[in-house]
């Protein structure tokens, strides 16, 4: 399969994004606002739908969530050992590295949802699903951490209240109850859930910022690596030790080459880091997936 001309359709929406943002009226301030939409109601909708509309078997997607949390747990502790790397503990400042070393293992849950949806249809949705919901808090508490003397609020709370982790905790329990939408719902949550893919992918382009990349080069270039080079091999690594089927290596694989959060950069501002070389990383790391993606899904794949 040539995966990159199967990618070209979402990096062209999120080029068609940066382009839109940077080029005409519809700036920045246009973007968070239809971002925060994105986030907040037109994904939670999808994420729902997705879960609850399918049969879900937990005795085989025990596996992938399995291995989703240790491939989570690995990226989260390659990223906090960066500055005690030989050789690289005196190039590194601590502060940035609080700030950035969550590039290296969180996700563009939009680019995901997209990813998955070309990859296998519905049961990729249903696949991704899973993994966003059980790794969004993971992944959340592994990027705050590092960065908590800083905040202000409670992380938990934050977690509690993500519409990411209640949309995927409502579709389960609908799904493990037997329950299921209503038919004539349907067609209006589909038309939602494309809209938002669509949306998603068009706010990432619009986010992408290329100022301060030549800041801490060492720091840049071990984040980037952990998210587009190791993580893919881990997943591999993973797939074949948990005996995933096709289907959820697949999915699995593309998960790990995802770019990173474009969130991230307003996280670090929150919480008084330098947002600008994060919002950086978060562009070139959406660069990098172009690359990243066809290499997991094209080479790494069984």
């Amino acid at each position: 399969m040539a995966f990159a001309q199967l990618l070209l359709p979402d990096f062209s929406l999120i080029l068609c994004g940066f382009l839109v943002c940077r080029y005409t009226a519809l700036g920045r301030s246009v973007w968070e606002q239809v971002e925060v939409l994105v986030y907040f109601f037109l994904f939670p909708v999808l994420l729902f739908q997705s879960i609850a509309r399918s049969a879900l078997d937990l005795s085989t997607a025990w596996r992938l969530m399995a291995a989703g949390l240790l491939l989570g747990v690995i990226g989260i502790a390659m990223a906090y050992a960066i500055p005690y790397v030989p050789g690289l503990s005196k190039r590194i400042d601590a502060r940035e590295h609080a700030a950035s070393a969550q590039v290296a293992f969180r996700f563009n849950s939009f680019i995901a949802l997209a990813i998955a949806e070309r990859l296998a249809g519905a049961q990729g949705l249903l696949l991704i699903a899973i993994l966003i919901g059980v790794c969004v808090p993971l992944f959340n508490i592994g990027a705050v951490w590092p960065m908590a003397r800083h905040a202000q609020t409670g992380f938990m709370k934050a977690l509690l209240r993500n519409p990411l982790v209640i949309a995927t905790a409502l579709g389960l329990a609908t799904n493990l109850a037997g329950l299921r939408v209503p038919p004539w719902m349907s067609p209006t949550l589909d038309r939602i859930g494309s809209a938002s893919i669509a949306l998603g992918l068009m706010t990432a382009g619009a986010g992408m910022q290329f100022s301060q990349l030549a800041r801490s080069k060492s720091l840049t270039v071990s984040v980037l690596a952990i998210r587009h080079l190791l993580l893919p091999l881990v997943a591999l690594a993973l797939a074949l030790l948990m005996r995933l089927d096709v289907a959820q290596t697949t999915v699995l694989l593309a998960f790990s080459a995802l770019p990173t959060a474009s969130s991230c950069y307003v996280l670090a501002s929150r919480m008084g880091y330098n947002g600008g070389y994060v919002a950086g990383l978060v562009t070139l790391s959406t660069l990098l997936g172009m690359a990243s993606l066809p290499f997991a899904l094209g080479v790494l794949a069984p």
